[in-house]
């Protein structure tokens, strides 16, 4: 399972069964070797309202890659484990990822497991990431609906982050790139195959 640290304003609007999971349509489902915690798991998601449409940030708890989803509408939540793989999968198409680290990553996504249990820390790095997007819409006078999620996200990622605790900051791109190298390193025992 990933592990996604919702926001108790988006757990309220999200249709979660008993165990916080959503209903399962389009995403790749939870295969039966998928046991215990993704390496992928541990994200935190923000509902925000840009322009007066709902969209969601997600990022990453260990390196802060961000995924946005924009102009949802209430049937979208119960999409939220494809939409979240589609933005994850072309964020890193697009940041460049080389092949082995697609498969890695397309082996370790399954279905999201939501909570409202959040870290301060993360927090604090999707409302700067908030902030960041409201000065791009603002200075470049864009329509949120004209914003590519995908390219917001990789320019989202491709800015240093500040994490609490550290002084020195994370490239939340390269870092992700990191972690699917080292999973790659590591070798892909016990991931499912990757999605066709």
């Amino acid at each position: 399972m990933i592990h996604l640290h919702c926001t108790q304003k988006l757990f309220s609007k999200l249709p979660v069964d008993t165990n916080g999971r959503l209903p399962n349509t389009r995403a790749r489902p939870l295969a039966a070797n998928d046991t215990g915690d993704s390496p992928l798991s541990g994200w935190h998601a923000n509902l925000l309202s840009l322009q007066r449409r709902n969209c969601l940030l997600f990022v990453h708890d260990t390196t802060r890659l961000p995924v946005l989803l924009t102009c949802l509408t209430k049937s979208d939540f119960a999409e939220l484990d494809y939409l979240f793989q589609d933005g994850l999968m072309n964020l890193l198409l697009k940041g460049g990822a080389n092949q082995a680290q697609l498969d890695t990553a397309a082996r370790a996504l399954t279905p999201l497991q939501c909570d409202t249990t959040c870290s301060r820390s993360v927090q604090g790095t999707l409302n700067y990431m908030k902030q960041q997007l409201d000065h791009l819409l603002w200075y470049d006078n864009l329509a949120v609906t004209d914003l590519s999620s995908y390219h917001a996200s990789f320019w989202l990622a491709d800015r240093p982050c500040g994490v609490k605790g550290s002084k020195d900051f994370i490239w939340p791109l390269k870092a992700m790139l990191a972690l699917l190298d080292e999973l790659v390193t590591r070798g892909s025992s016990g991931l499912a195959p990757p999605m066709r």
